[in-house]
């Protein structure tokens, strides 16, 4: 009697572990395919943000802020759209330094008349071969395309002691010529000024404007 209740009692043991068993791998195989199919549901749905979007954006309406002006200041003096942007690129960062994003100076175009609309700010000028930090008085504008404006007039119309300082500029028929006029006619103290300028717009693609 005792070795047929040990029987028995074997046989229950085993058949109890055989549903159980299959039961998780049932519960095992529906999380497995659940996790699957969410994953491939996803994946051509949900695109990764790219940090860089916002900021190619902010560029692309950088530039065309400021074409419109340009063309016309090329049909009037023959100044490049490419030297003209690509300048203003540089010297006020994407239109976010201070000096560009509070007072429209978008060249760095410095205030020698004690009447006009000026602000004392820092600067650096590239000085003895080495770069120093100095404080200077820079021109107030109303809008970026009074200081575009104000900016190519002084190509035009040349410095005091030399009117026709810039006319290198003007008339180069493209920019890497009118960046090295720039650079020759002292127009910056940065001896890598126009490598800098042609950088700018080659990168950006800007002679397609020219």
């Amino acid at each position: 009697m005792m070795a047929k209740k040990y029987k028995k009692n074997y046989r229950s043991k085993r058949n109890g572990r055989g549903p159980f068993l299959m039961s998780v791998l049932i519960i095992l195989l529906g999380i497995f395919v659940f996790s699957f199919t969410l994953n491939h549901l996803f994946d051509d749905k949900v695109q990764p943000v790219n940090p860089h979007d916002d900021q190619v954006e902010a560029h692309e309406q950088f530039i065309q802020q400021l074409l419109p002006t340009a063309k016309q200041l090329q049909q009037d003096y023959g100044i490049l759209p490419s030297i003209v942007i690509g300048q203003a690129i540089l010297e006020s960062d994407w239109g976010t330094s201070e000096l560009s994003a509070q007072y429209n100076n978008l060249f760095g175009m410095k205030s020698f008349n004690p009447n006009g609309k000026s602000v004392k700010l820092k600067t650096q000028e590239y000085r003895n071969g080495k770069w120093e930090t100095i404080e200077a008085n820079f021109k107030v504008y109303s809008s970026w395309e009074e200081s575009l404006i104000d900016h190519t007039k002084l190509f035009v119309k040349g410095v005091d002691w030399d009117p026709y300082l810039y006319q290198g500029v003007l008339l180069a028929d493209d920019y890497k010529t009118a960046a090295k006029a720039l650079q020759v006619a002292g127009y910056a103290t940065d001896p890598t000024y126009a490598n800098k300028i042609i950088d700018v717009i080659e990168a950006n693609q800007l002679a397609q404007y020219d």
